[in-house]
């Protein structure tokens, strides 16, 4: 994987992206030598013409990463990569129109654009119908051993079966685990050099997968794996890069210490974060003024009770603050203000408020939380004190999560459908976890632009 500002990125994704990007300067040019035949123009040479290629291919290029055409089960599904590269291109061809309006400059000729369009969409399904028949193989997979052959071993051969996996295991080394779980695993004792049997296998990394074990930690071993230049790595560890999320089950304090991450020089992250936030929601509240008005107004056709609500939430540092919704359940929703789970298909929401709730409009009032600093555009969602109450006392590490500002939309939200179990609040903390312990403004911008690939493909909103 290739890290980029300490968010891992597959080498399959990173390489696509840039068969992308130069598809798009490719389809940028045929567009504009075939408009120029037809009016028989002598073309220029292509290096004149490089500034409005980028432009083109740039924002397409940020289109389709915001619509998500590098999810793994987009990459193996032919059928959802047509229709989002489709969707993709379409919202970036809408930009560039804006765009060269304000900026003639930097425009093609407006009348190659839809044919730079055309090459663009017939370029793009190409490259991932060949990309599919590549990725069948393991060519771009890495290599690893496992070292153990119990319940955690078990766990990696299960992430490595799944769509998108961006590693094959060549073998597994059992480690005198009481309990073994992958049958096939090579026992220690039948292997005189372990370090000549991991570079056999053709492996680049060897992955700690011991149970809980500490006095039979192989150091000798590991020691001359590392010396042969294969990388070493401990379960949380490599699960964190594979998965994007930090594991409950296997993580301890010490690790979370000791590992890289959470660093503290983020001052002026923190000052670019807190600018963009004052600006975004101060035009995002101007521009979607008349969206709110219009919904507040048919939620009060619709039902009686207020089209606003406040409500209690935990922000940073464990203090409480007050966000703006607009109303999508009953009125009498919540007896006597006691906090309830929501359901899927809540017979509490309204048929208004189920539909802004796919869309998002109910969370626009949030972006006066944003003005006044309670919260950002990026972070863990805000709970209520009810159910943090009950979450710190059930899920360990919970309280962490507090120590970053909460957002509106955050690294869970597009990673994970909307919860309403405590086993949902577990595997959206991994993912806030993740978000705290590897912040970068790349992480935030890589956030907000999938968030419109929630918006557009809702998945579990409730």
């Amino acid at each position: 994987m290739i890290r980029v500002f300490k968010h891992y990125v597959p080498n399959a994704v990173a390489l696509l992206g840039l068969i992308d990007f130069v598809i798009l300067l490719a389809a940028a040019e045929c567009g504009w030598l075939l408009r120029a035949a037809q009016l028989e123009m002598i073309p220029e040479a292509i290096t004149t013409r490089l500034p409005q290629l980028a432009a083109f291919a740039i924002p397409l290029g940020i289109a389709m990463v915001a619509v998500g055409a590098y999810q793994a089960d987009v990459l193996v599904s032919l059928r959802q990569a047509v229709m989002r590269l489709i969707v993709a291109v379409s919202l970036g061809v809408i930009f560039l129109s804006l765009l060269y309006f304000f900026l003639p400059t930097v425009s093609l000729w407006r009348s190659s654009l839809f044919y730079a369009m055309l090459f663009a969409i017939v370029g793009l399904v190409a490259a991932r119908v060949l990309f599919r028949r590549m990725l069948g193989g393991d060519r771009f997979r890495r290599r690893i051993v496992v070292l153990g052959a119990g319940a955690r071993a078990a766990r990696l051969g299960r992430l490595e079966r799944a769509n998108g996996a961006s590693f094959m295991i060549a073998g597994y080394v059992a480690m005198g685990e009481p309990s073994i779980e992958v049958p096939n695993a090579v026992p220690r004792s039948a292997i005189p050099n372990l370090a000549a049997f991991v570079v056999e296998h053709g492996a680049t990394e060897v992955v700690l997968a011991i149970e809980e074990r500490r006095n039979a930690l192989p150091l000798k071993d590991l020691l001359r794996v590392k010396t042969t230049g294969v990388h070493v790595s401990e379960f949380s560890t490599f699960l964190e890069r594979e998965t994007g999320r930090i594991d409950l089950a296997s993580v301890n304090p010490s690790w979370l210490i000791f590992s890289d991450g959470f660093a503290s020089g983020r001052m002026l992250s923190a000052m670019a974060k807190r600018a963009f936030d004052i600006l975004a929601s101060g035009l995002l509240l101007a521009l979607a003024l008349p969206v709110i008005l219009i919904t507040a107004l048919a939620i009060k056709l619709e039902s009686r009770g207020p089209a606003f609500y406040r409500q209690r939430r935990v922000g940073l540092f464990n203090e409480p603050f007050d966000i703006l919704k607009l109303r999508s359940m009953r009125q009498d929703a919540e007896v006597a203000g006691q906090a309830v789970w929501a359901l899927e298909r809540d017979p509490r929401v309204t048929r208004i408020g189920r539909f802004i709730r796919k869309v998002r409009i109910d969370e626009l009032p949030q972006c006066w939380s944003v003005l006044k600093g309670e919260m950002s555009f990026v972070g863990p969602r805000p709970e209520r004190p009810q159910f943090v109450e009950e979450l710190e006392q059930q899920l360990p590490y919970y309280a962490e999560r507090h120590m970053v500002k909460p957002g509106i939309t955050g690294w869970a939200q597009i990673n994970y459908p909307y919860g309403a179990s405590i086993e949902d609040a577990r595997h959206k903390l991994e993912y806030d976890l993740y978000y705290a312990k590897n912040y970068s403004p790349f992480l935030d911008l890589l956030i907000l632009l999938q968030t419109l690939r929630v918006v557009l493909w809702p998945s579990g909103a409730r």
